[in-house]
């Protein structure tokens, strides 16, 4: 599994990089635009990212805007949903508000707040595969 973290605070992408190495290569950016940019560079070198961690607030470009434009290219390269990466927003703020916006207006598969702990990734990760694993089911007809 290849995953993705964009965080500008260096101990919180220190401490998920370290939490998710157990499940596979994890590439660490300070940004949005950073995200992004890895982002292109793994598609275009056919190895694109299954997982991708956004922080909500970053300078030079937010979590929102990063993953609206993730969501905008995968849909200009007709990638459908079940193919997307999964993008989870994470954020200090235990906020509905945000939450709703993550996944309404940006598009990202699910929402984590910090503080980030091996449980915290264990969970999102098990109810993200469950439901691609629906997805795959209700999609195919099975």
């Amino acid at each position: 599994m290849k995953m993705l973290v964009a965080d500008d605070e260096l101990n919180n992408r220190v401490l998920m990089g370290r939490l998710l190495e157990p499940y596979g290569t994890v590439d660490l950016v300070i940004d949005g635009r950073e995200a992004v940019d890895a982002f292109l560079l793994a598609h275009a070198e056919n190895e694109p990212y299954d997982f991708i961690f956004m922080d909500i607030m970053m300078p030079n470009m937010d979590g929102h805007q990063a993953v609206q434009a993730i969501r905008g290219r995968e849909a200009e390269w007709g990638i459908l949903s079940r193919q997307e990466a999964k993008v989870i927003m994470v954020t200090a703020l235990d906020s509905p508000r945000e939450a709703m916006r993550s996944y309404y207006h940006d598009g990202c598969t699910d929402y984590m707040t910090k503080p980030i702990t091996k449980q915290k990734i264990e969970h999102i990760l098990q109810r993200v595969a469950g439901r691609a694993e629906q997805s795959d089911g209700l999609e195919t007809g099975e």
